[in-house]
């Protein structure tokens, strides 16, 4: 097994009943709930929301104030249209916009957004990398 792979990404939020209704809104269908928790297939790997503060005593850490906005999740689509597309249901579920997107200095086309909780989306068209159907990244050797 490759030590070089992500299978899970857990976000901590405020109101898990608000952050599965922006996610719904976006089109996101929940996999599997559990108590205080929900997660979401991404074709093979999963993205998790927990409460914050069950998040950090899950961590070992009882009563950290978990942040938000160090990093960023993306998401690439085919063309520059589909960006924008995503982008206006984004901000029409709620999403705070931090950049619209634009063409940017690398050759491609981005935009920012963050959702109910703070954490920041990329939604970008990168034309050096090229997607499959399902619209996951293709590999390099592909």
């Amino acid at each position: 097994m490759t030590p070089q792979r992500v299978t899970l990404i857990t976000l901590g939020v405020a109101d898990l009943v608000r952050a599965k209704a922006f996610y719904g809104a976006l089109g996101w269908t929940p996999e599997e709930e559990t108590p205080g928790v929900v997660f979401y297939d991404l074709g093979g790997m999963k993205l998790g929301f927990f409460g914050l503060d069950p998040l950090a005593a899950d961590q070992g850490r009882p009563g950290a104030q978990l942040g938000t906005g160090a990093m960023s999740l993306a998401q690439n689509f085919p063309d520059r249209a589909a960006v924008d597309a995503a982008f206006a249901q984004a901000e029409a579920a709620g999403a705070t916009v931090l950049k619209r997107p634009e063409a940017v200095f690398w050759g491609g086309y981005s935009g920012y957004y963050a959702d109910p909780d703070g954490h920041v989306w990329e939604l970008a068209h990168n034309p050096f990398w090229a997607l499959d159907s399902d619209g996951r990244l293709k590999a390099a050797s592909e």
